[in-house]
C-alpha cells in the first residue's frame, strides 16, 4: 500500500498539471478563435484518439513491463505539453498544433491507464481496492476542484507558457515517483496463455473476454448508456445554468458538484465499498437519475444546488465500485486488453453525446417548450415555458431514462449476481 501511496501521489500530481493546461488552453483557443466549435473540438481531441487506440494499447500493456510503460508515457505526454509550450514562447503555436498535441497525450493515456490500473491491482491486496478505487477518485476529483481555480489565477500572472510549464514539472515529479519503486510482475494464468498470440488477436482477446462473461458484458453496457447520458449533461449543464441565473451562479454549481465528488470520494477511500459492490453501482445510478430529473422537472437555484451536490457525490461511489469488481474478477495478466477494451466500449459513447447534445436541444426540445410551442400548453404548465425550459425538458428525459435503465439492470440476473457467479481472479486475501 505504500508503493501504491507514492505512485497514486505522483498520478495526482500529473492530474492537476494536466487540468491546468486543459483550462490555459481553452482559454487560448477560444480567445485567439472566437470559436465554440475549435473549443469543443479540444474535448473530442482528448478523448476520441485514446478510444481508438486502446485495444492495441493494452494488448501492449499487458506484453511490457508496467512500471515502465507508465514511466514512458509520462515521459510522452510530458514532451507534447513541453513542445507545445515552446511553440507559445516562440509565437509559432497554431490550433491544429495544438489538436495534434492533445491527440498525443490522448494516445500516451491510453497506455498510461491500462498500466496504471494494472499496477494497482498487482500492489494492492483485494479487500482493499474498493478503498484504492476511492483514493483514484480522491485524486481526480481535487484535480478537477483546484486546477481551474488555480490555472484562472496562474494565466493572469504567469502567462499560459508559465502554465504549461509547471504541467511539465509535475510530469518530471511523477517519473520521480515511478523511478523509486518496484512492481510486482503478475503470475500466468490460464486464460493468459489462452490469450496469447499475435498482436492482433491479443488486441482482440479483451473483447473475447468479456463477451463470454454477461454479467461484466452487462456492467460494460450498462456503464455505456450512463456515459451517453452523463455526456449530454456535462455539455448542457452550463446553458441550462445560464437560463436561470448569472455566470457566476455557473461556477457555484460546479465548485458544489466538485465538493460533492470530493467528499464521495473520501467515502469510498474509508469505506471500501462493502461486500456487495454492485448494488453501489445499481443504487447510486439511481439516485444520479433521480437528480438529473428534479433539476429539469423543477429547475431553479436551490435545486440546481441539491441535485450538483449528490450527482457528483455518486459517481465516485459508481466508479470505484466497478473499478473493484473489474480488478477482482479479472486476471492481473489479462487486465490490460480486458480494461484497454472495456474503456473504449464505455467511453465510446461520450463523442456521440457531444455531437447530438447541442442539435437535440437547439432544435428539438428548445422549440418543443418555447413561448407557443408544441408542449406549452402541456408540458410546458408543469416545468415552464421560455428559454432553457426545452433543455430542463431534455434533463427529465435522460434522468427517466437512466431510472427505467437501473432498473432494468437490477433485473437482469447476470449483472446482478455479477458478483457471485464469477471466481474472483485475486487470491490474495
Amino acid at each position: 500500500m505504500l508503493v501504491f501511496a507514492l505512485i497514486w501521489l505522483g498520478q495526482l500530481v500529473s492530474l492537476f498539471g494536466s487540468g491546468l493546461t486543459s483550462f490555459a488552453l481553452g482559454i487560448w483557443v477560444y480567445q485567439r478563435t472566437g470559436s465554440a466549435t475549435q473549443f469543443a473540438l479540444i474535448s473530442l481531441f482528448t478523448t476520441l484518439p485514446g478510444i481508438l487506440i486502446s485495444p492495441l494499447a493494452g494488448a501492449l500493456v499487458d506484453r511490457w513491463d508496467r512500471r515502465w510503460t507508465m514511466i514512458l508515457n509520462d515521459a510522452g505526454a510530458g514532451f507534447s505539453t513541453l513542445l507545445m509550450a515552446l511553440l507559445l514562447f516562440a509565437n509559432q503555436l497554431n490550433v491544429w498544433q495544438i489538436f495534434l498535441g492533445i491527440s498525443a497525450i490522448s494516445t500516451f493515456n491510453a497506455f498510461q491507464l491500462p498500466a496504471y490500473t494494472v499496477a494497482t491491482t498487482l500492489l494492492v491486496p483485494k479487500q482493499h481496492l474498493g478503498r484504492a478505487s476511492g483514493m483514484v477518485q480522491v485524486a481526480d476529483a481535487t484535480a478537477q476542484i483546484l486546477s481551474p481555480t488555480v490555472a484562472g489565477l496562474l494565466v493572469v500572472t504567469l502567462h499560459i507558457q508559465g502554465v504549461m510549464l509547471i504541467d511539465v514539472a509535475t510530469f518530471a515529479f511523477s517519473l520521480v515517483t515511478l523511478l523509486l519503486v518496484r512492481f510486482p510482475r503478475p503470475e500466468t494464468t490460464t486464460e493468459g496463455k489462452k490469450g496469447q498470440g499475435t498482436l492482433l488477436h491479443e488486441s482482440a482477446y479483451g473483447w473475447s473476454y468479456i463477451t463470454a462473461r454477461p454479467g461484466l458484458l452487462g456492467l460494460l453496457i450498462f456503464f455505456a448508456g450512463s456515459n451517453f447520458v452523463m455526456g449530454v449533461v456535462s455539455v448542457l449543464v452550463t446553458p441550462l445554468v445560464l437560463a436561470f441565473g448569472p455566470v457566476a451562479l455557473l461556477g457555484t454549481v460546479l465548485s458544489v458538484g466538485g465538493s460533492g465528488m470530493l467528499l464521495g470520494s473520501l467515502v469510498m477511500t474509508v469505506w471500501g465499498g462493502g461486500k456487495r459492490r454492485i448494488y453501489n453501482v445499481l443504487t447510486f445510478t439511481f439516485l444520479g437519475g433521480l437528480c438529473i430529473f428534479f433539476s429539469g422537472l423543477r429547475p431553479s437555484v436551490p435545486v440546481f444546488f441539491f441535485t450538483a451536490f449528490f450527482y457528483f457525490f455518486g459517481i465516485p461511489l459508481i466508479n470505484g465500485s466497478s473499478q473493484a469488481i473489474w480488478q477482482s474478477k479479472v486476471p492481473p495478466d489479462v487486465q490490460g486488453r480486458v480494461f484497454a477494451v472495456r474503456r473504449m466500449i464505455a467511453s465510446a459513447s461520450l463523442p456521440l453525446a457531444y455531437v447530438i447534445a447541442g442539435p437535440l436541444a437547439d432544435r428539438v426540445f428548445e422549440p418543443l417548450l418555447a413561448v407557443g410551442g408544441p408542449l406549452a400548453g402541456s408540458i410546458g404548465k408543469i416545468i415552464g415555458v421560455g428559454k432553457g425550459y426545452g433543455i430542463a425538458l431534455l434533463f427529465v428525459v435522460m434522468g427517466v431514462l437512466t431510472v427505467v435503465a437501473t432498473v432494468g439492470g437490477y433485473l437482469y440476473p447476470r449483472l446482478r449476481l455479477v458478483e457471485d457467479e464469477l471466481p474472483d481472479a485475486l487470491q490474495n486475501i
